[in-house]
């Protein structure tokens, strides 16, 4: 799981532009992974974002194969 991660990071980021120093990256790096963690929705979790997954189970003690009421309703 790690590499399919890191093979899209590269595809979704690095290889898109060319960069002129590690500072760019690295604030690319931050602003990728706050998008990747808190504004993509992910199919599995009932398209929803996985921070806010996460937040509902850990608020409601949701099982992880089912998609939180609160979220839902929030959507």
């Amino acid at each position: 799981m790690a590499e399919a991660l890191n093979s899209l990071y590269k595809h979704e980021l690095i290889y898109r532009r060319p960069w002129t120093s590690a500072t760019d990256v690295e604030y690319a790096t931050a602003e990728w992974v706050s998008w990747y963690n808190h504004q993509r929705l992910h199919s599995a979790l009932g398209h929803v974002p996985p921070a806010e997954y996460e937040a509902a189970y850990w608020a409601g003690g949701t099982t992880s194969t089912t998609v939180p009421e609160t979220v839902l309703q929030n959507s």
